[in-house]
């Protein structure tokens, strides 16, 4: 019995270990055959969406604001759908493209609350949150 470690060779060490290209073109198919089948429609990204109705406003520097981010000690989750994430992406996009507003997300949210606990305060039972929260 020796006392020499046995040690992988070079082959096994520089093997590729990604999958040949026709693995990946199978996949693909297999994924459009299923897309298919529960009537999906598939997708093209080479197509382009006219989203924008409006020309984007270009900010000067006479226009540019401080974004208001400060530090926060205080921290929550909220776990959002995927459409309530793309409508909250869509309204920080459209607060920068077309207003010139560099806002992030969490202000976007933290200016949400304060307009709605305004409102709950200001309008009591006749607010909109209590409206939505009551599913009027």
């Amino acid at each position: 019995m020796t006392r020499r470690a046995s040690l992988p060779g070079a082959d096994e060490l520089f093997r590729a270990n990604t999958p040949a290209l026709s693995a990946v073109r199978q996949v693909v198919e297999e994924a459009q055959e299923v897309s298919k089948a529960i009537g999906v429609a598939p997708t093209n990204p080479k197509t382009k969406k006219g989203v924008r109705s409006t020309p984007r406003r270009r900010v000067t520097t006479v226009d540019r604001s401080p974004s208001g981010r400060e530090k926060h000690d205080e921290k929550i989750t909220v776990y959002l759908s995927p459409d309530e994430l793309f409508d909250l992406d869509q309204a920080r996009l459209t607060l920068r493209g077309d207003l010139g507003l560099a806002v992030d997300r969490g202000r976007i949210v933290r200016e949400s609350i304060a307009v709605i606990v305004a409102d709950l305060e200001a309008k009591g039972d006749q607010s909109i949150l209590a409206r939505r929260l009551r599913g009027i």
